[in-house]
């Protein structure tokens, strides 16, 4: 039996002799690769923060104090150690436990994570209740310095500093943001630095200079001393001036290290910030040495290390959609691209090598990204901003007040709509539809295959509005790409097929789906569907959806977006304002919830959005008198 198989909860950790903590640091890595070359994973981030989660739990006890993962995919260690290691190969897959912490799923997670830098702000909030309760708990963030380049991780410090809280927070700096300022020099600062006896000096020195009369100026040197001997060594003054304790860097795969300075931290009272230095995939050199692949990674080889491409088949989505803003920018100077920390989960690793001088990755800062985009296009630039669906959540108001409001030329590329997998409920993109197709002055499309992608991307940035183009996370369907791009007639629908019984409005990834759901129908039951590629969602081809509307008894919508103010709602809108009666209107999509994880495909199955689920629910809806 491995030391693991005896940890059910932290409590178990504590008992165990300092000695096999090592031990236990092994055996968490092997199963944390062995998972994620099953189901896929944030290999390397875990991998990075093992000894970091074993002194956490070592020094503190939750579920009593509060410890927040930022992002959410640094915490498989901790969701291990804290009683689910015998649930964890479910990681990822339906019905299976989440890659990110989930409150749901144990006491021990105290905040559900999966987009990053809320884990501050959370954790002000959380010492501001404890202290309302009088209770003494523990509260940390643990946030990763790619999620510092957040401004809410700034607006939560801010507060948290000025209010001076009982709080810590862990910096995990991984070395691909922050400074490299670690070793023998820097442990024996931060170990000194973090020392009972020198933080209650420091503080009886401060309180009996304050009492002197020439106290005061005395201490304003001093610590402008201090500030200057620890700003040749670390970045502390940086969260000083926010008001943090700063202690660091350390090593964080040192667990002796670790451990003392926690629980020297643990001691302090204020606000301090513990700053980290960990080695991103550490323990397996595939990931370590290139974390960007094993950040977020489908099953690989363990041996190799080679990633398991599945069934290979047509270049995704994602992938057209870097050819072709390549071949776009060739031909006009104007286009520039933007990504907020995802160059090569959008697709932008091309161009930013074909052209670096138009290429911003301006850091997890989406919003940030949509108002420099806004500022880019008033000078007459063509900005394109490729984003998770998900994430451009982030940046509502600026969408809005920045970009729309202004009526200015930017480009939305919107990847992953719809739903994406086994990253969950954070990451579907279920709500684009709904939260753009209010926004005056704005386009919004979407692609049935590769191919009209292509041309899609062309429409949008050749408007001088703005414009969203959404698509979905995958492979295309193997379409012939034409090699000349040109601009789609705004607002025109595509009729694919006639048919007397029933009109099918799809859209995007719908689209090929309700042919195959036509060609069964007809086949197997006889009955005779219309099938229209909306393309648009806004401007609607009013023309020929009025015309579908008089010609046929029912209509379906179809697609993959919540029905909440959706494609479907824009239909039924549009009929009502033109006073069409007597059609039935049956709009298929997703349901006013939160979607759980797993394959696109189960997903799609589960919901009824698949060729058998529409199949049915069509012809349910025809039987009606």
């Amino acid at each position: 039996m491995s030391i693991l198989d005896t940890i059910n909860s932290p409590d178990d950790l504590r008992r165990l002799p300092a000695t096999q903590l090592p031990v236990v640091a092994d055996e968490l890595r092997r199963m944390i690769i062995e998972t994620c070359a099953a189901n896929g994973g944030h290999l390397a981030p875990c991998l990075g923060v093992v000894e970091l989660t074993i002194a956490l739990h070592r020094v503190f006890t939750t579920p009593a104090d509060k410890i927040i993962w930022d992002v959410g995919h640094q915490a498989y260690a901790h969701k291990i150690l804290t009683g689910r290691r015998d649930r964890f190969g479910s990681l990822r897959t339906l019905n299976g436990l989440s890659g990110f912490p989930k409150r749901h799923e144990s006491v021990h997670d105290a905040f559900d994570v999966g987009h990053s830098s809320t884990s501050i702000s959370a954790a002000t909030g959380f010492a501001v209740a404890r202290d309302l309760d009088g209770r003494k708990n523990k509260v940390l963030a643990v946030i990763g310095d790619g999620s510092m380049t957040s401004g809410i991780a700034y607006e939560g410090i801010n507060h948290a500093g000025h209010l001076n809280k009982d709080m810590i927070v862990v910096l995990n700096d991984n070395e691909m943001s922050i400074a490299e300022n670690v070793g023998a020099l820097s442990n024996f600062l931060s170990r000194t630095a973090s020392s009972e006896f020198v933080q209650r000096f420091k503080k009886s020195t401060e309180a009996f200079l304050n009492k002197l009369d020439v106290g005061k100026g005395v201490l304003q040197v001093a610590r402008k001393m201090e500030e200057s001997f620890k700003g040749l060594f670390t970045p502390g003054m940086l969260f000083e001036a926010f008001g943090f304790e700063y202690i660091g860097p350390i090593d964080g795969h040192d667990l002796p290290t670790l451990i003392e300075t926690l629980e020297n931290v643990r001691k302090f009272d204020n606000a301090v910030l513990l700053h980290v230095l960990t080695k991103k995939g550490k323990g397996y050199k595939p990931a370590e040495d290139n974390p960007s692949l094993f950040h977020g990674v489908g099953p690989f080889e363990i041996g190799t290390g080679k990633v398991l491409k599945g069934k290979g088949g047509a270049a995704s989505y994602t992938a057209i959609f870097g050819a072709a803003i390549c071949k776009l920018a060739a031909e006009d100077e104007r286009i520039i691209a933007i990504t907020a920390a995802m160059p090569d989960g959008t697709g932008l690793t091309g161009f930013s090598k074909e052209f670096p001088e138009r290429f911003f990755d301006v850091g997890i800062a989406e919003q940030h990204a949509v108002t420099f985009a806004a500022g880019l296009a008033v000078e007459g630039y063509r900005p394109v901003f490729a984003v998770y669906s998900s994430f451009l959540q982030r940046a509502y108001d600026q969408v809005f007040h920045d970009v729309c409001l202004q009526n200015l030329p930017v480009t939305f590329a919107i990847d992953r709509a719809g739903v994406v997998g086994s990253d969950g409920p954070t990451h579907h993109g279920t709500f684009d539809i709904s939260y753009l197709r209010h926004l005056p002055n704005i386009t919004l499309m979407a692609p049935k295959d590769e191919n009209e992608l292509q041309h899609m991307l062309a429409t949008a940035t050749s408007l001088g509005t703005p414009a969203a183009v959404r698509y979905p996370r995958g492979n295309g369907y193997g379409i012939a790409l034409d090699q000349t791009l040109k601009a789609i007639p705004v607002g025109q629908a595509e009729l694919l097929r006639e048919g007397g019984d029933a009109a099918l409005l799809a859209l995007g990834t719908m689209v090929y789906t309700s042919l195959e759901v036509a060609n069964a129908l007809q086949s197997d039951y006889d009955i005779s569907l219309t099938v229209v590629n909306a393309r648009f969602v806004k401007p609607l081809d009013e023309s020929l959806i009025l015309g579908l509307a008089r010609k046929h008894r029912y209509l379906v919508t179809i697609e993959e977006n919540v029905l909440q103010g959706g494609f479907g709602t824009a239909i039924l809108e549009l009929l009502e304002q033109h006073g069409i009666t007597g059609v039935k209107v049956l709009r298929l999509g997703y349901p006013d919830q939160y979607i759980q994880q797993g394959e696109q495909h189960e997903l799609r199955s589960m919901l009824g959005l698949d060729t058998k689920g529409i199949s049915s629910s069509i012809r349910n809806f025809l039987s009606q008198q």
